[in-house]
């Protein structure tokens, strides 16, 4: 048997196959059929349909999620059907990664990207550990290695369109975005990578009218997928001063979809951050938020979270604020090796940070947030998405009565986002500021 991709499947039933291409074709699809995996769980011993459920259970991002894996991925290892060298190493891959040593997980995704470019479905899974530790080479490198036998599908060249992004090839990355949507116009990661394109280069009415446009396919995806893209479609918004829209899009596509859910709660901290850093009134949005944000204060997943769960709840004068950042301090100081350098050097003093900004401490925020930013890419997370804890830092610098380094950090942007009147409108108000008021024209 074969999956949908063309690569050998060693299954105990012929019936799980189907199933089996669910997950493998939604999971590079960002399809919420991928999931249906999780009806094979006692009906497929196979150790590839095994790892395929741990793996499920792991995207939770929640404290907790390694446990409810482990039975799979313990299954998988003791699987008596046979498997193949290809499906063998892919569960060695996940249950490193139930195991937290990342290293190896990366590793074993690299050995398959080589010896078998096929599986994607263990790229795409690579992408994410290297993303979430800021290795946007390593995603490059992992994908180049792959081009050549998987050309011929189109979410390669998503994937590939992402790494080089992140790696700053914006040409490069629009060729790719560009060839994946031509062979599948349905290809949300593609035009997830072709927005981050646009973002940087200034494109800002061009994108939103791009998205606008391709928004119609995002059906039938899973609720990161939907929501982190109307999240870049609100970026545009916001650039270009459409309040109500943006403010539309978080009530009906951003929040809401899928509360529960890590990137969902993510996606509307960084939203409702961003409004409120451009002067507007976003109500009571921080409380409903709040509620499910309470539930993440011992999480300690991934870094990038936490900061933002924390950020979350302190805008809502909630005391779990407090909470949480003893957990990431004290997990912090339980880390060892390169973990503990990310979450004790980096992590800690942006949570620092992050808190005094939302309680209003503006020379705590600019001095925490100064000590983090230059390294605050060991975080992971995606330009545009770290982009929020530089918006923060300048703002603490203009509450923090610093005019002429603000100066020096927002020019620049104004000059390289030319169509974005949120930047502008912030210029006017720091020139004026500095009474340099003959500079206003010219915005």
């Amino acid at each position: 048997m074969q999956d949908c991709l063309g690569n050998p499947v060693t299954l105990e039933q012929e019936a799980s196959l189907a199933v089996v291409d669910d997950f493998v074709g939604g999971f590079i699809a960002s399809e919420s059929r991928a999931v249906n995996v999780l009806n094979l769980a006692e009906q497929d011993r196979s150790a590839i349909v095994q790892a395929y459920v741990a793996a499920v259970h792991m995207f939770a991002e929640a404290k907790g999620a390694a446990e409810s894996a482990r039975p799979f991925i313990e299954r998988a290892l003791a699987s008596p059907i046979d498997a193949s060298a290809r499906e063998r190493r892919f569960v060695q891959a996940v249950a490193a990664w139930i195991d937290g040593d990342m290293a190896r997980a990366i590793r074993l995704h690299e050995e398959q990207a080589r010896e078998h470019p096929r599986d994607l479905v263990s790229l795409k899974l690579g992408h994410y550990h290297l993303f979430n530790q800021g290795d946007s080479p390593g995603m490059l490198r992992m994908a180049l290695a792959a081009r050549e036998a998987a050309s011929d599908i189109p979410f390669l060249h998503g994937m590939l369109a992402f790494a080089w992004e992140q790696c700053h090839f914006l040409e490069e990355a629009e060729a790719s975005a560009r060839q994946a949507i031509r062979m599948r116009r349905k290809e949300p990661w593609a035009h997830h990578a072709l927005a981050h394109v646009m973002l940087t280069q200034g494109r800002i009415s061009e994108g939103h009218a791009f998205l606008q446009d391709v928004s119609r396919t995002w059906v039938g995806l899973n609720s990161f997928m939907v929501t982190h893209n109307w999240w870049h479609q609100a970026l545009f918004a916001l650039e270009l001063e459409r309040t109500d829209e943006v403010l539309g899009i978080y009530d009906t596509a951003v929040w809401g979809v899928a509360k529960e859910y890590t990137q969902d709660q993510i996606n509307a901290v960084s939203l409702l951050a961003r409004l409120e850093l451009a002067g507007i009134d976003v109500g009571d949005r921080w409380q409903d938020l709040a509620d499910y944000l309470a539930q993440r204060t011992q999480d300690q997943v991934l870094p990038f979270l936490d900061m933002q769960y924390l950020y979350g709840l302190a805008r809502a004068q909630r005391s779990e604020a407090d909470t949480l950042m003893a957990h990431i301090e004290r997990h912090a100081l339980a880390c060892e090796g390169v973990q503990r350098a990310i979450w004790l050097g980096v992590c800690v003093p942006a949570s620092k940070g992050l808190l005094a900004h939302a309680r209003g401490d503006w020379a705590a925020a600019l001095e925490h947030l100064g000590h983090a930013l230059p390294r605050l890419v060991e975080i992971g997370g995606s330009h545009a998405q770290r982009d929020l804890f530089s918006q923060i830092h300048l703002d603490a610098v203009l509450r923090s009565g610093h005019l002429a380094g603000a100066q020096n950090l927002l020019q620049p942007l104004v000059r390289s986002q030319p169509e974005s009147r949120r930047l502008r409108q912030q210029a006017r108000r720091l020139y004026e500021a500095l009474s340099l008021t003959e500079l206003t024209p010219a915005l």
